[in-house]
């Protein structure tokens, strides 16, 4: 009786990828693809010649990843139709049939191997032949939803921030003067996820032996090392080139990115050519994009007064002179004013227990690890207890929150006396966004103990014992740490800002000299003779009062509006200095975004943008920038001119927002004269009312 049955034949499949990719918390990327997340089941639903017959038709599946899928890697599976699913394995189980179809549950572990999948289906009855059949394709993330999953985060508003927040904030500035910048990640824009899947493919990794780098792309470790890697262009065809000069004329001031969509485009469209330029800000907001978009809870840290410290002994050394100017390093050790990276949640099974969590990966070329440049991952309580010897790159990290300023005078070529020992001034008021707000989060305390604690002091000297101990049993900077350093002077110094400093007009400071009442110095006048000196930075009481004029500044200054303001007194008793520092930030002209009204999927809503120059010169070329995924495809540009001193733009344009939900509006205005003046406005988007 069998040869009455027809053979079974694969008509058509339906991948149900708006069902699936809703429960896989994907449809934000599209309901067109199927994009689901592993350890997690989806339904597809086959339609044959005729109906299907369990024990007499036999189905098998093969899902393939990568260049040459094996088994054995991991990028190859083979599975039958079963009734139940057994285990954390790749299966197709609990179907139900209806006249010619199929619907049946397929089910990926937790810990395959991420990336673009081809599904087949091989059909046979008994021992006969089979014939196989294209079934489709899909994408296969991580997933930070399943309790198996090694980047698992249980709590939803954790993830509501960390993987579907496609808009957030970068903190610049310096420790007393923080500004938010506003950044579009835009990782489900319709094409980020394949620009991802691209980016790991041009991986050095990738290139040198492609069937193990992707057998490897089951581990968040490894894959967000590779990314790491591949933000930067120092080594490999990476997104983007580093620039930290002045120069930005063969592309992009990284002052007037808005977000990561058109950079990743760009790299991608221009034949994985690095966009010019970076800094670490938009390295580090541009591997949120990837991570987020992979499946990897992810943020982006901003820290104060980083360190960066080239031979690892834990200190900094700045060098002034006796006109109180600060002189170029010889060393490459240096203090950001601000720099910024990144943290990945996951799960350190390559670690001892109790390093779980929050992971420092930093993808600014700042040195090589293992030969590339990358940084971490770096587990955060790691750090925090000095751990400084698990992998990867702690020493490194840790320095950057914790290495020691040591200041010195330099006189007739050579460093003659340590004006300022700071054990507190570096890794300061380290800050993320705030989940679910707008705020800032301050969360230096899960990278080091209180400064000055005991707690804090111990751990440094287990730190400083693990990383320099190799090489030598004593060293200057432990002998340092003994010392009284600059202790013992008889006067403090102080420099105070008189007003609100603005770019563009005269800054007002005071200096405050202060007598430190002690038995050691005598009680007579102390004579001070002060030398100053204002330059511009990349990134009882007398008070005599200080004037820094905007002519004096405006041709001097970086891109990053910051300028240092130095002065060494001399005692002239003792013959000792002292110096004062003072870092200000000029705040630019102000932007105000305001929405007309209700927002609404696909109906007009009026934005109006106002703008004065409060500057005493002219802002010159000015050119405006929106961006926002959910309301804007792409970016918008506007031709605004000259804006004259004093004097107000106001514009008004209308957007058709694309998606519901929150969205952010990003607004950039660069001129010559100023790169950056920055705005956002969030905007909720509801859906299109039946008209």
């Amino acid at each position: 009786m069998a040869q009455m049955y027809l053979s079974l034949e694969l008509r058509s499949v339906d991948l149900q990828s708006p069902r699936n990719n809703k429960e896989h918390h994907t449809q934000e990327m599209g309901l067109k693809r199927l994009i689901v997340r592993r350890g997690q089941s989806f339904v597809l639903q086959l339609h044959f010649n005729r109906s299907f017959r369990f024990g007499k038709d036999y189905l098998t599946f093969v899902a393939e990843t990568g260049p040459a899928p094996m088994e054995l890697l991991g990028t190859r599976a083979t599975f039958s139709l079963t009734q139940a699913r057994k285990g954390n394995v790749w299966s197709a189980s609990d179907f139900t049939t209806d006249t010619n179809s199929l619907l049946v549950s397929f089910f990926t572990p937790a810990s395959a191997v991420i990336g673009p999948y081809t599904l087949k289906i091989e059909i046979s009855q008994g021992q006969g032949h089979s014939v196989a059949h294209p079934v489709g394709t899909f994408i296969l993330l991580f997933n930070p939803w399943n309790a198996e999953d090694e980047v698992y985060l249980p709590s939803e508003i954790l993830l509501q921030e960390y993987i579907m927040m496609d808009y957030g904030f970068v903190y610049k500035g310096h420790e007393r003067f923080i500004t938010a910048w506003p950044w579009n990640y835009g990782q489900f824009e319709e094409d980020i996820i394949d620009i991802c899947f691209e980016i790991l493919d041009k991986s050095l990794y990738f290139l040198e032996n492609p069937s193990k780098d992707y057998s490897q792309r089951n581990d968040p470790v490894y894959v967000c090392r590779v990314v790491s890697a591949m933000i930067n262009s120092n080594d490999d065809s990476g997104v983007l080139q580093g620039n930290w000069g002045e120069d930005y004329s063969r592309g992009v001031s990284p002052l007037e990115w808005n977000g990561s969509v058109a950079i990743l485009r760009q790299w991608s469209a221009r034949g994985k050519q690095p966009v010019k330029f970076g800094q670490c800000w938009v390295f580090a907001a541009v591997m949120c994009t990837v991570m987020r978009c992979l499946g990897v809870p992810t943020r982006v840290v901003s820290s104060f007064r980083s360190a960066h410290n080239m031979d690892g002994n834990l200190t900094i050394d700045t060098y002034f002179d006796q006109n109180a100017e600060m002189l170029p390093v010889q060393k490459r050790d240096k203090i950001w004013n601000f720099h910024v990276w990144n943290e990945c949640w996951m799960i350190r099974k390559d670690l001892p227990p109790g390093y779980n969590g929050w992971q420092v990966l930093d993808p600014t070329p700042q040195q090589t690890s293992n030969g590339l440049f990358c940084c971490g991952p770096a587990s955060v309580k790691a750090v925090r207890e000095g751990e400084v010897h698990l992998p990867y790159d702690t020493p490194f990290v840790y320095a950057e929150v914790n290495a020691d300023e040591v200041i010195w005078l330099f006189r007739n070529g050579q460093a003659q006396e340590i004006l300022v020992h700071n054990t507190s001034s570096i890794g300061k008021e380290i800050s993320t966004k705030m989940v679910g707000s707008d705020q800032r989060q301050n969360i230096t305390s899960s990278y080091k103990y209180p400064e000055g604690s005991p707690e804090e002091r111990s751990v440094f000297m287990k730190a400083s014992r693990k990383m320099l101990s190799p090489r030598r049993a004593s060293s200057p900077f432990l002998d340092l740490l003994g010392s009284r350093g600059s202790q013992d002077q008889p006067a403090q110094l102080q420099l105070h800002l008189a007003k609100t400093p603005e770019w563009g007009h005269d800054l007002m400071l005071k200096l405050h000299a202060r007598r430190v009442p002690d038995r050691v110095h005598p009680r007579g006048p102390i004579r001070l003779v002060v030398r100053f000196s204002a330059q511009a930075l990349l990134h009882q009481e007398i008070q005599w009062p200080l004037l820094l004029p905007y002519e004096n500044y405006r041709n001097k200054l970086t891109d990053e509006k910051l300028i240092r303001v130095s002065g060494i007194a001399k005692v002239e008793d003792t013959g000792r200095s002292l110096l004062v520092l003072k870092d200000i930030s000029l705040e630019p002209p102000h932007l105000s975004i305001e929405v007309s009204k209700r927002a609404e999927v696909g109906k007009a809503l009026r934005v109006h943008i106002t703008l004065t120059n409060t500057l005493t010169v002219a802002l010159s070329n000015c050119m405006m920038v929106l961006e926002g995924s959910g309301l804007i495809d792409g970016q918008i540009y506007n031709n605004i001119g000259t804006l004259v001193a004093g004097h107000t733009i106001q514009i008004q344009l209308d957007l058709y927002p694309i998606k519901t939900g929150p969205r952010q509006l990003q607004v950039l205005i660069s001129s010559k004269e100023i790169k950056e003046i920055k705005g956002y406005k969030d905007i909720f988007v509801a859906a299109s009312r039946a008209s």
